[in-house]
């Protein structure tokens, strides 16, 4: 396909102010808060051919988003006419292309341009990053791959010798009609949760491979009447006041998250009792109970999820995988599950993500180098050794609601730091590492007691040496205030050596 904006596809270095990896909601976020701030002087590289990161990857049957669609938006670009309350993947993926195209974003677009290498050069003062069909120049790097952009696959004995259709949850084969089949789901996260009831009914036996048990909720999805589009379209006003009330609902979780675990108790009982009304079957109900506390891995919510696995024709495995064989699964009760198709919702490379190997800052070193297992970032967002380049959804820097809400509160502060570039003629801008060292263990001190870390579960949230390294330690309020403006205080800083030869950046005009 050829790329947006460049029909040539040439191959020679280019030149931009910023660069931006990913056009997901990150990166074109960052691509229309940069349009809205007036500066124009960017490109977007996406491996894809298309936009909408995870949301046009993920088309597994019943993807939905676990927040309300009219959270899960960017506030600058509100949409009148969600269909759900809770969108379903094909609705978000639209909105996004429209995004592209209201903020004059398609310009700016590089379709199938993956990144191999992105380098900093320390002399130079620039970033130069590689691409399979190009390479570009930038003083400034914006990173907006997302925690969800690499599928784990596990590393189960004999996989790659089994005869049947094998896919990810993120790579879902279409082409392959699982109806009368025998089919293995495994994993009970997220994405199987929503997938397990649209397999179910046409299955002919259904095996789901679970480790360990999600809280699940009711769920509270239903359709957007006329009536409220209408009202959201003619009186936008009214729109903004229901995202604030959403915001604030979410917000009132953070206590019980980070604080004082004891305040989710109501949410763990209304979970509870879900599960004994649709499941009847005391050992299947001991089977999908969670022994870990609410809240410590992501709950979510199904109506149809628990109704699915009492069906005859689906069994709840949970004795461990011990090997694949051409015809099934062994698991390590000795027992065959013979299978025609093997379904991985086994989630994404949150620690390992192969991105981090091609981003070298100042001393040649990757990501992972410098990170060796223990992510860290100053605000989530910048990295010491790593001058101007920008994290987005980095270490500890998601708050308890809608993604969306980080990304705007990080750009935020990029555009910033953009500012401060050009009004103090700085070439870069480099976090101190005792200002990194700090946030992270004031972040460690505060997430002490959450119940992430105290829970008594496993999950992606901690390192192995047990640090939680996903979340922010309190309010989105508290984020967006800290991420507003950037302190030069925090960051060792290099002049210019010549005059700014970019547009300038308008200080007055500040993003929604």
């Amino acid at each position: 396909m050829v790329d947006a904006g460049s029909a040539d596809g040439s191959a020679e270095c280019q030149q931009r102010r910023v660069v931006i990896i990913g056009a997901g909601f990150g990166g074109l976020g960052t691509a229309a808060m940069l349009k809205r701030a007036g500066i124009d002087d960017f490109v977007l590289l996406e491996r894809a051919a298309e936009v909408g990161g995870t949301w046009a990857v993920n088309t597994y049957p019943g993807a939905q988003c676990d927040i309300p669609s009219i959270l899960y938006s960017f506030s600058f670009a509100p949409n009148p006419d969600w269909s759900r309350l809770y969108p379903l993947q094909p609705e978000i993926k639209a909105y996004l292309n429209r995004c592209a195209e209201e903020f004059g974003l398609r310009p700016h677009l590089r379709f199938g341009h993956e990144v191999l290498e992105a380098a900093w050069d320390d002399d130079a003062q620039h970033w130069t990053v590689v691409t399979d069909r190009g390479t570009w120049q930038a003083q400034v790097l914006v990173g907006a791959t997302g925690p969800f952009s690499e599928p784990s696959v596990p590393e189960l004995p004999g996989l790659e010798n089994f005869r049947g259709a094998v896919f990810h949850s993120a790579a879902w084969d279409h082409e392959h009609d699982l109806t009368g089949e025998r089919v293995a789901m495994i994993g009970t996260g997220a994405s199987g949760v929503q997938i397990i009831p649209q397999v179910q009914p046409v299955a002919r036996a259904l095996k789901v491979f679970q480790r360990t048990p999600t809280w699940i909720m009711p769920h509270p999805d239903r359709r957007m009447t006329r009536f409220e589009q209408r009202l959201f379209r003619r009186f936008p006003a009214v729109q903004r006041i229901a995202r604030e009330c959403f915001d604030l609902l979410q917000e009132a979780l953070v206590p019980g998250f980070v604080h004082r675990p004891g305040l989710l108790k109501g949410m763990e009982w209304v979970a509870r009792a879900h599960l004994r009304r649709q499941v009847r079957d005391r050992e299947l109900r001991a089977k999908l109970q969670p022994s870990y506390s609410f809240g410590c891995k992501r709950p979510t919510f199904s109506n149809a999820y628990y109704p699915a696995l009492t069906q005859p024709n689906t069994e709840v495995v949970t004795s461990g995988i011990r090997q694949v064989r051409e015809n099934g699964i062994v698991t390590a009760d000795g027992t065959l599950h013979e299978l025609d198709a093997i379904v991985l919702g086994t989630g994404f490379r949150m620690t390992d993500n192969p991105v981090f190997d091609r981003v070298r800052g100042k001393h040649g070193r990757s990501l992972n180098e410098v990170w060796q297992g223990d992510a860290q970032a100053y605000l989530g967002t910048t990295i010491s050794g790593f001058p101007n380049f920008f994290f987005l959804l980095g270490p500890n820097s998601v708050v308890y609601t809608s993604q969306v809400v980080t990304i705007e509160a990080q750009v935020n502060y990029i555009l910033s730091c953009l500012r401060q570039l050009q009004r103090q003629r700085l070439s870069s801008m480099d976090v101190r590492p005792e200002v990194q060292r700090s946030f992270a263990d004031e972040v460690e001190h505060r997430l002490r007691g959450s119940v992430w870390n105290t829970g008594g579960c496993s999950s992606y949230y901690l390192t192995e040496a047990g640090r939680n390294f996903v979340f922010y330690p309190g309010f989105n309020r508290g984020f967006r205030a800290r991420t507003r403006e950037a302190e030069l205080a925090d960051y060792h800083t290099r002049s210019a050596d010549r005059a700014n030869r970019h547009s300038a950046i308008p200080s007055q005009r500040r993003t929604s």
